[in-house]
């Protein structure tokens, strides 16, 4: 069985883990295992209150990982320096869940929800900046004239219900 992945990407600081919080949540309570992976670009340390992976973790992920090219969280130690392909750290380490979010891998070919703020600027990463297949739906705080669904920035719900009927049906 393969294992549906749905990345939420966006600029730093427009909202995508609050998002998958309200997201993760929400799929819970639909009563639906869910796996987190937050990709890192850089170094990263692990489980302090405040920061993304407690926050996540807290959120109801049943099974959250963090990739960086040196670390992977659960914690794993890997030699190679190499960071882990999406698709082999799902298979890997998400074997249990029923949908795995990401937050970020927005070069990946997996489906997308791009976050966006009005406040951010009116350029989507996955439209404006190259256009990007695999977008499936914008979160956005202000209209946006675009070729995919768009739903409200707070509107886990329908974002739920969209992730739902493509990927877990």
């Amino acid at each position: 069985m393969k294992i549906p992945v749905v990345s939420i990407v966006a600029r730093s600081g427009t909202g995508k883990t609050t998002l998958l919080e309200k997201l993760i949540a929400e799929m819970k309570r639909r009563g639906y295992k869910v796996g987190v992976i937050k990709h890192d670009a850089h170094r990263f340390e692990i489980d302090r209150e405040g920061k993304d992976s407690w926050r996540l973790t807290r959120a109801g992920a049943d099974t959250m990982l963090i990739t960086s090219a040196e670390k992977l969280a659960m914690v794993k130690q890997y030699p190679s320096g190499e960071e882990p392909s999406l698709s082999e750290t799902v298979g890997t380490y998400c074997r249990d869940v029923d949908i795995v979010l990401t937050e970020g891998f927005k070069k990946s070919a997996m489906p997308k929800i791009e976050v966006h703020r009005r406040e951010q600027g009116e350029n989507l990463l996955c439209r404006d900046e190259e256009c990007d297949p695999a977008l499936i739906a914008v979160a956005s705080d202000s209209p946006l004239d675009v070729d995919v669904p768009l739903y409200d920035i707070n509107d886990a719900q329908g974002l739920c219900d969209l992730i739902e009927e493509r990927y877990l049906r």
